[in-house]
């Protein structure tokens, strides 16, 4: 696909097939994810691949939706390592951002090759600290479920505000 067509196909499925993700196809998001950009280029994060299949009750613990735990073959858990970040002078530390940018890497991958991805931001902090057995100094930041949609991209509840009402030169 042509990159700006990726940008514009991308939508948060919210209905998956229960087909598998091809494993080449898995492994180049994957290979998206790790070449990310980060801060100072510390690299602080992580990303755990959960199959559905078998841990379904453990994933509903973190999102009840569905289509988070049981429609789609796998889901996609990124994290932080605050400590291993890089933080600005007056201590804002930079860790989600790298996750964003990682997983935002990510979620265009996925949409490159035919996958969809919801962004899940909404998640029960502890039950993903104990699903993913994750250990002290990691951070859950964003899910998100990884499969071929079973539905259409929906009507946008509304439109998204054009560029020239978001962008402002030299001040705001």
């Amino acid at each position: 696909m042509e990159f700006y067509d990726v940008i514009n196909a991308r939508y948060s499925v919210r209905a998956y097939r229960q087909q598998a993700v091809p494993e080449d196809a898995l492994e180049r998001i994957l290979d998206a994810f790790a070449t990310a950009p980060t801060t100072a280029n510390r690299q602080a994060l992580g990303l755990v691949i959960i199959e559905t299949e078998g841990r379904r009750d453990d994933l509903k613990r973190i999102n009840s939706a569905a289509w988070f735990h049981s429609q789609p073959p796998l889901v996609l858990a990124a994290c932080s390592i605050p400590a291993k970040g890089w933080k600005r002078e007056d201590g804002e530390t930079f860790g989600d951002v790298d996750v964003a940018i990682a997983m935002d890497h990510l979620v265009l991958a996925a949409t490159n090759e035919g996958l969809g991805t919801c962004w899940v931001g909404a998640f029960d902090y502890q039950a993903a600290r104990e699903v993913l057995g994750l250990p002290e100094g990691v951070e859950p930041v964003a899910f998100t479920p990884l499969g071929y949609s079973a539905d259409a991209p929906r009507e946008r509840l509304r439109e998204k505000r054009a560029a020239d009402e978001l962008v402002h030169r030299e001040r705001w």
